[in-house]
């Protein structure tokens, strides 16, 4: 039984108001053990000897991302935010703080939760929070991956504190806030303005990027190329675990896809649950397929990311587009994940220990293009509060539906991906090269520690205590 914030005896929109609050509430904890799905992936594709430095940067960024979010980051990024009729959070509460005109850069919100008015207003926004807080974790977590083995712990931290205060909240504010990227329809015209359901674009390309521009600037991990520059495979130590991750995250992702709805009474999560399983399952057999056709055997790791840039690539557009479209963004991403982690590495020269940079930043962007694409103008209508007159009162439109509305779409979903591929990538780029030439030492770890692993020389611990399973069986 339901039971109203005000108590037993309830009418139906309060009914509604709490069913809501406890779907984002359910959301935010599927997206949180998503967590531990990145754990396991990230860990399981890293050597043993930097076990414990890789699976503690997935634990401690909950922590630090959510202190630096908490304080700032919230407020910069939805201090104008409101979402009318459907859990309480019904009008914005607070106000531009960078704007010029109708363009919005930054908002001046309630900074650490402070005065948020009365009950049903707090609650609103505490499970707001929550479900917010969970997206920006995942965004913080993916330079993790894709800078793992060669990170100096102190550096990390770092970067945990400043992703969840400004980088992640700056194109946030921008997008999901109702900033200028939101406001490009009302705006210039074009289309919706730049519309991202659940984040291929705000979540995961904003990290693909963070973590090539770490990337560059550390380098790769030692023995990674010869001296010809032919990569060379540095193995990753627990496949399984990488694969058990997956699934874990593909539980959560759910959570992430579709409780993106806010509202258990609309029903369009039903469609947004489907759309996410079927990139899913279509990504992982088309990753099977490419790898096969191009190595002859299956590699575990390419279904993994071929799971996973499915997932990445229909998160934008799961809400707007039809089974059959989610089946070919799945196989599409399945392909070009494929395609990117190999051309990162052999081309451009760039260590990523995971293919995070393919799977969250290749694949964030061809997500947020599948919404100027794919859309069939079935959902949405209003959506961004662009007016009907710029839409002739559709939903979301892509070009395959209405070339006219589609192109316009498509305009605002590549001025949003431009935009994450030059600014945001400028940000983390800068962000990463002060912190490498004003921390003594840098941002990489010394010559030794690398070679001896990481859990010994920053974490004081080893993952695996080879000397008491040696004993245990001998005892045996």
């Amino acid at each position: 039984m339901i039971t109203a914030l005000t108590g037993p005896d309830v009418d139906a929109p309060t009914a509604a108001l709490s069913l809501n609050l406890l779907w984002i509430v359910v959301g935010a904890a599927l997206v949180i053990f998503m967590q531990a799905g990145f754990a396991m992936v990230e860990t399981g594709f890293c050597r043993a000897k930097h076990a414990v430095h890789v699976v503690s940067t997935n634990f401690m960024i909950f922590g630090l991302g959510f202190v630096g979010f908490f304080f700032t980051g919230y407020a910069f990024m939805f201090g104008g935010f409101s979402y009318p009729g459907y859990f309480g959070f019904d009008t914005p509460v607070g106000s531009p703080l960078v704007s010029i005109g109708n363009w919005v850069f930054l908002w001046d919100g309630p900074f650490a939760l402070k005065g948020l008015g009365g009950p049903g207003t707090t609650a609103s926004i505490a499970a707001f929070f929550l479900y917010m807080v969970a997206f920006m974790d995942t965004t913080a977590t993916i330079p993790t991956g894709a800078m793992a083995e060669r990170w100096k712990w102190s550096s990390f931290v770092t970067w945990g504190l400043f992703c969840g205060a400004v980088y992640y909240p700056l194109f946030g504010a921008w997008t999901w806030g109702g900033g200028w990227l939101n406001q490009l329809g009302n705006n210039v015209g074009l289309g919706f303005g730049y519309v991202d359901f659940a984040g291929s674009g705000v979540v995961h390309a904003v990290g693909g990027v963070a973590g090539l521009a770490g990337a560059l600037i550390l380098g790769p991990r030692l023995g990674k190329f010869d001296k010809d520059g032919k990569p060379r495979a540095l193995l990753g130590h627990n496949i399984p675990m990488a694969m058990f991750g997956t699934l874990i995250l593909l539980f959560g992702w759910f959570g992430f896809n579709a409780a993106s709805t806010f509202a258990a009474t609309d029903v369009q999560f039903a469609t947004v649950a489907l759309n996410t399983a079927l990139a899913a399952a279509f990504g992982s057999v088309a990753a099977l397929a490419w790898i096969t056709r191009r190595g002859s055997k299956p590699d575990p790791s390419m279904m993994v990311n071929g799971m996973l840039a499915g997932l990445v690539a229909i998160t934008a557009p799961c809400a707007f587009v039809q089974p059959w479209a989610a089946a070919v963004i799945g196989v599409i991403a399945g392909v070009v994940v494929i395609e990117a982690v190999w051309f990162i590495e052999r081309r451009l020269k760039i260590d990523d220990p995971v293919g995070a940079i393919a799977v969250h930043g290749v694949c964030g962007l061809l997500g947020v293009l599948c919404v100027g694409i794919f859309s069939d103008g079935s959902y949405g209508a209003g959506w961004n509060l662009t007016a009907s007159s710029i839409t002739d009162g559709k939903g979301v439109t892509g070009i395959l539906y209405d070339f006219d509305l589609g192109i316009r779409q498509l305009g605002a979903q590549s001025v949003g991906a431009l935009t994450i591929c030059t600014v945001i990538f400028g940000i983390a780029y800068t962000f990463f090269s002060l912190q490498n030439r004003f921390t003594a030492g840098g941002i990489r770890p010394t010559l030794e520690d690398e070679q001896t692993g990481l859990d010994m020389a920053e974490m004081g611990v080893p993952a695996y205590d080879d000397s008491a399973v040696a004993d245990e069986f001998v005892t045996m």
